[in-house]
């Protein structure tokens, strides 16, 4: 058993302050946990018969249940044995699954909490040297192979408290849990301070925007941590339910577009706060004032986190992350330079002011142009500022006279057609900027963190002109 433990001690903590009080509710806000119900449910998954007995220490278990009432005490359970957790979507494919599988070593799979974990073939044990991990986080990185991050409970306690003391969100607070907890947004905005800081849990499994918005209201939860994709569609119902106990709209995953933000601030008086954070390191900055001005704009640094400009000079630079949340690196995998002694270094790229950050693009999404450098965000910025014009993803696509060009995918109103929006990026745009098609949809896919993938716009748009 492990003793020692950061997290468990923030535990043993707020068990000692809350073991009788609410800690899960369910979406008619029905009681389905105290705090010390999480305990005992912890304490019996440890014990023979309870799924865990049959792995050793340092071994790693994948978990793949949704945002499921199990997932403190299994977390939990684990921390006590010392076993290392591995959170797996749910919308992950088989191919997907099995790849992170083999990848990261993997000794158990949970897909069904009332079951036994199931032992996988055997992986062989793993030297993790000096820093043993509790938390494995899987991240694509900017290729489509699987990898992990490693994570000590020290930091992924200084991330929940980073995260808890600037945003203001206290045991008071009802959380409301939609995002996945799989998702490194999810777990540290939502598991690690219900275990840390007590702040109760609103269980939701449905994530149709208008059974999410019925849920909030019905909840009466205090704090949204969001997606921009369940923001827009919130904006546009026609009906909707008063949300008075709501205090505190969060935004992170992917960018929130000022139309959002203002829509949305129109219809419930609510202000939307943009977070951004990494896998990697957790949370980096936060939007304090929330006014909607400025696209991209995510606030200043959290408590505890620095931001260095690796040019300062540049108009747009990436920074470094220095926080004591910082995982220890890559798994199986180092990536000397990137991540690791308490810094990490992100492919964004932001322009930074005294207010806070500005996020204008990835390193990998910069679109070759005939040797011009194309910044996707600023093509997206200009398409968002004509009438109608709801969403927009610029990317490159292979162009055998130029390398790549520029192509749109668009969301507008009925109205809008791709000859208006062509000729208002040329009179406005420099002409390597301009947009080789727009490509105008009813909806953009985005996967379950609200994010749209332009690698997979451009194999998808690689040879379309229709």
């Amino acid at each position: 058993m492990k003793t020692g433990d950061p997290l468990l001690t923030a535990w043993e903590q707020t068990l000692a302050r809350q073991r009788d009080e609410p800690a899960l509710f369910d979406r008619q806000r029905s009681v389905l946990a105290r705090f010390g119900e999480i305990e005992e449910c912890s304490r019996r998954l440890g014990t023979v018969g309870g799924g865990l007995q049959a792995f050793e220490a340092g071994e790693i278990v994948a978990i793949q249940i949704g945002n499921h009432a199990h997932w403190p005490a299994l977390f939990l359970a684990c921390l006590r044995r010392g076993i290392v957790a591995l959170p797996l979507e749910q919308t992950m494919s088989e191919q997907e699954r099995a790849a992170a599988l083999n990848t990261c070593r993997v000794a158990g799979l949970m897909t069904t909490p009332e079951q036994p974990m199931a032992r996988l073939a055997a992986a062989g044990a793993i030297e993790w040297g000096e820093h043993v991990p509790v938390l494995l986080k899987l991240t694509s990185g900017t290729t489509a192979a699987p990898r992990a991050i490693r994570f000590r409970s020290a930091q992924l306690l200084a991330d929940a408290v980073q995260i808890c003391d600037t945003m203001g969100i206290t045991a008071a607070d009802l959380n409301f849990a939609v995002i996945p907890v799989s998702h490194s947004y999810g777990f540290s905005n939502l598991l690690t301070p219900l275990l840390v800081r007590g702040v109760p849990l609103a269980m939701s499994s449905d994530r149709m925007p208008r059974a999410v918005l019925d849920d909030l209201a019905r909840t009466e939860s205090t704090v949204f941590p969001g997606t921009p994709i369940f923001f827009q569609a919130f904006g546009e119902m026609l009906e909707t339910p008063r949300l008075p106990n709501l205090r505190l709209c969060i935004s992170a995953g992917a960018p929130l577009s000022c139309a959002v933000a203002r829509k949305f601030r129109e219809k419930f008086g609510r202000a939307i706060h943009s977070f951004y954070g990494a896998s990697e390191c957790g949370g980096i900055c936060y939007d304090h004032a929330a006014t909607g001005e400025v696209e991209g704009f995510v606030g200043p640094a959290l408590r505890g986190v620095e931001l260095q400009a690796l040019d300062a000079a540049a108009g747009a630079t990436q920074v470094r992350v220095r926080s004591a949340a910082v995982g220890d690196g890559y798994f199986p995998q180092a990536e000397v330079g990137k991540l690791g002694a308490d810094s990490f270094l992100p492919d964004d790229l932001v322009t930074m002011s005294d207010a806070g950050l500005r996020l204008v693009g990835r390193l990998s999404d910069v679109i070759n142009v005939a040797g011009k450098k194309v910044n996707p965000a600023e093509v997206e910025a200009h398409l968002l500022s004509f009438a109608g014009v709801r969403q927009a993803v610029v990317f490159g696509r292979a162009s055998s006279l130029r390398n790549q060009e520029v192509v749109a995918c668009v969301v507008a109103a009925e109205e809008t057609d791709e000859a208006s929006l062509l000729e208002f990026c040329r009179a406005h745009l420099s002409g390597w900027q301009v947009p080789k098609r727009i490509f105008l949809r009813a909806t953009i896919p985005a996967n379950e963190r609200g994010k749209i993938s332009r690698r997979e716009l451009a194999e998808y748009f690689a040879d379309r002109n229709l």
